[in-house]
């Protein structure tokens, strides 16, 4: 994967200063933007939602259908389970962030392409750098392999924590295709359950 704008804030140290001030200035920085061709069918810009001082960030593949005409992130059946996902180990949608790869529905739902991805994920890296979390879980293949920078499989990637550039993250199957493989749902639950008690090691540890 290329370079972007922002692969330089990127050291383990995390001391680097944000390019923007804050979320919103971000998103009005980013609203407009016309960078690929997804911006051309779009309706909505879906920017992400969610405590901006999260320790949690959910990242997904794209908006989908719903997603486009309302303008948030994960509104769907897909939201709705996971909403119920977070619920299950104590978090709401306003104690995490929320948001996906790329910030505009691609036609017919179908995967983004790399290019699309590319100029997309320097807004997504700047909001991790003005967020700061200490946990990414992120959403199926699609947004693992981007982030990851692999092409491995979920089998691979999941039921452990990972490291990325000075992230812990974990990896877990999408609501959507739980929806279509509802016997993935279990493996999900031990996912999430890995990332509760990780995050709950990570608060006490910086109570101590």
């Amino acid at each position: 994967m290329q370079e972007t704008l922002f692969d330089d804030q990127y050291s383990n140290t995390g001391q680097s200063a944000p390019a923007y001030g804050s979320l919103e200035e971000l998103y009005q920085a980013s609203r407009n933007c016309t960078r690929c061709r997804l911006s051309e069918t779009r309706t909505n810009y879906v920017f992400g939602e969610g405590n901006p001082e999260a320790r949690i960030v959910v990242i997904g593949e794209a908006p989908g259908a719903e997603e486009d005409a309302e303008g948030r992130p994960f509104v769907g059946r897909s939201g709705k389970l996971l909403d119920k996902i977070l619920e299950a180990i104590g978090f709401s949608r306003h104690d995490v962030f929320i948001c996906n790869i790329v910030k505009c529905r691609p036609p017919q739902n179908r995967n983004p392409q790399a290019d699309e991805i590319e100029h997309c994920l320097t807004w997504l890296y700047a909001q991790l750098d003005l967020i700061r979390p200490d946990i990414l879980l992120l959403l199926g293949r699609v947004a693992a392999n981007t982030i990851l920078d692999n092409n491995s499989s979920m089998g691979s990637m999941r039921g452990r924590i990972l490291k990325w550039k000075g992230y812990d993250v974990v990896v877990t199957y999408h609501p959507a295709a739980l929806l279509r493989n509802p016997n993935w749902k279990y493996n999900c639950w031990e996912d999430v359950r890995m990332l509760r008690t990780h995050y709950d090691t990570i608060c006490a540890e910086n109570h101590q």
